[in-house]
């Protein structure tokens, strides 16, 4: 990801504070030159400095064979917004769009063992529904393995963490003021949300 310096997201706890919260992502692989792209949810772990993204395939997807064969890229984007040129200072200026993302490459791995799988599946409801474990633990165990057989689970290991945040940080402060008012007017709910990664991104910088 082409990312300037200035947009740049040097703290890896953001950066996964982030992937959790926009957790929605989309799984990209290549094969013989063509590319494949899934959108799946997914959870995030790290195990002392190892960051691990588990999610699943429907069994009849077969992108899941490609996450063995080469690096895989995880896409975590969420809020964004056009950014009018009605709020610079210069009329010299074009429009733009604020957002954030975090590209994540790394080695796939099946969940083959039927243990491990539904580990898998159970910390997914946690993160997703915690309330629902209970009606899960009740469904017969010959439901849940049929279930499982439809699908693949497996697991990243990131080899490489890429954040960015363009939120106006080459503009001035009053530029970026009058952003920020505009979209936290919004009736968007992404537009109210970048102006309010602007409004933190200027308190912590």
């Amino acid at each position: 990801m082409y990312i300037p310096k200035h947009y740049l997201i040097k703290d890896r706890a953001e950066i996964i504070s982030f992937m959790k919260q926009f957790s929605f992502a989309t799984i990209i692989t290549v094969k013989d030159n063509f590319q494949t792209a899934t959108h799946l949810p997914f959870t995030i772990s790290e195990i002392g400095d190892t960051i691990l993204l588990s999610s699943h395939f429907a069994k009849a997807n077969k992108q899941w064979k490609q996450v063995l064969e080469n690096e895989v890229l995880v896409i975590f984007n969420e809020p964004h917004a056009y950014i009018s040129p009605k709020h610079y200072d210069k009329e010299l200026n074009v429009p733009t769009w604020n957002y954030i993302a975090v590209h994540a490459y790394g080695k796939g791995e099946i969940i083959e063992d039927t243990n491990e799988a539904f580990a898998l599946l159970e910390e997914m409801i946690e993160t997703y529904e915690a309330d629902y474990k209970k009606q899960w633990e009740k469904l017969p165990m010959e439901y849940k393995v049929n279930m499982a057989k439809g699908i693949v689970p497996f697991r990243i290991k990131v080899t490489d963490l890429q954040g960015k945040k363009k939120l106006s940080q080459n503009k001035t402060e009053a530029e970026q003021q009058r952003i920020i008012s505009t979209l936290s007017l919004s009736e968007n709910d992404t537009e109210r949300s970048i102006a309010e990664y602007m409004k933190q991104n200027r308190i912590n910088n």
